[in-house]
């Protein structure tokens, strides 16, 4: 292996990212993988610590069964990958910039050729088909260059071996909670009628950014969410410059975030006195999240979390068909979910400890919503660990 030419500040330790590839290496064997091409980028930081703003072009990485993961991408971003990965810079390999945007070849072209060079001409070739970051293009070129090959779906084949965090990984979460606190602290502090949404926004990134407890924040993976009043109906607004309202509610879906790893917290900020029916539905939505939390424990199923929340909003006449919550952990834009347990009535995965979750019962009615929310870690014994400390309640302010 040749040696980094220059220092390393990776996020984890190097025994970290081999139980990542054994896990990776281990499920690729079940699924009859030769070779793995990994576009997701929160899956390549996964195995490789690989960090850039650089997904809007193709790039990968390729997991081989006895050989160190290559980081194949744009030639340009191969200098931030031989900053960042923790494999030799011989493991680095990038591709001319006029395969970028190009109508006249393909960068898919290029990786053809690579893993033909390694002898895969004929391997059966895993690909993340449901991603966004892998094309309807990219595959029809992969597939075209590699006549040979048989390509294989290797959907969230790496994303469900992040299920379960490692301590390591647990520690960033828990960095990134008090990020999250420090948020909705300064929103409850801040949100007042006639001051302007893109203000309270502009803070909320300042806080974001700057920390919490001596570490420093990392961009989240979604933007701030904040519809007010009756556009609370649609869960995923952002903000304009329109001044906040008395008589109004507002929900604030946010997530503070550590070298990659999220853990959002939602609010909901009256102002005002609150009609009878918003006090009846953060009546039922808190009962429903609590029996919700009481439930996830090893050994339950994702499922039971779901029912939980569901008993007290049918009896106080609510329905939601939507899911309540979904896995979290390391993420790039434009989601901090892990895609893979939903926690609704259909999904009957078993939860272990280690694993973590936003537990999210919003409600969006007709004219207006609510979101009161909680990030989880299923723990060894008893119910789930709640990584934010703040009250579970609607935030009034008369």
């Amino acid at each position: 292996m040749e040696p980094h030419r220059f220092a390393k500040n990776l996020p984890f330790s190097k025994a970290e990212y081999t139980r990542r590839l054994s896990l990776t290496r281990a499920a690729m064997d079940k699924a009859g993988i030769d070779v793995l091409l990994v576009t997701d980028p929160s899956n390549m930081a996964w195995l490789t610590g690989y960090d850039g703003w650089s997904f809007y072009v193709h790039q990968g990485v390729i997991v081989l069964p006895d050989a160190d993961p290559v980081w194949w991408g744009r030639n340009q971003d191969s200098n931030g990958a031989v900053r960042t990965v923790w494999m030799g810079d011989d493991r680095v390999i990038g591709y001319a910039d006029n395969y970028v945007q190009s109508t006249e070849r393909h960068p898919m072209q290029d990786l053809a050729q690579r893993l033909i060079g390694m002898g895969l001409e004929g391997a059966r070739l895993g690909v993340e088909m449901e991603n966004y970051y892998f094309s309807a293009r990219a595959y029809l070129t992969l597939a075209e260059s590699l006549p040979k090959a048989t390509m294989v779906d290797a959907t969230a084949l790496v994303n469900w071996q992040r299920g379960i965090k490692s301590d390591e990984e647990i520690t960033f979460m828990r960095r990134a909670a008090r990020i999250s606190e420090k948020i909705v602290d300064g929103l409850t502090e801040r949100v007042e009628p006639g001051v302007p949404k893109n203000e309270v926004v502009a803070e909320v990134q300042r806080d974001a950014i700057l920390g919490a407890d001596g570490h420093w924040g990392d961009y989240a993976a979604i933007v701030p969410l904040l519809p007010s009043g009756s556009d609370a109906a649609a869960p995923h607004l952002t903000w304009d410059g329109r001044p906040f309202e008395k008589g109004e509610a507002t929900f604030f879906e946010i997530s503070g975030c550590y070298r990659r790893y999220h853990v959002p917290f939602c609010r909901t900020i009256f102002l005002g006195t609150p009609p009878d029916i918003f006090v009846a539905a953060e009546a039922a939505l808190v009962e429903g999240l609590e029996a919700g939390l009481e439930v996830a424990r090893a050994g339950n199923r994702a499922c039971d979390i779901a029912n939980a929340l569901a008993a007290p909003l049918e009896r106080a006449g609510i329905e939601r068909g939507a899911r309540c919550g979904y896995p979290i952990g390391l993420s790039y834009p434009p989601d901090w979910g892990e895609r893979t347990v939903s926690l609704r009535s259909e999904d009957e995965t078993v939860l272990q400890p280690g694993m973590t979750f936003h537990f999210m019962p919003g409600l969006w009615m007709s004219d207006w919503g609510m979101e009161i929310t909680e990030s989880i870690l299923i723990t060894e014994n008893g119910p789930a660990e709640t990584f934010c400390d703040r009250p579970r309640k609607m935030i009034v302010k008369p």
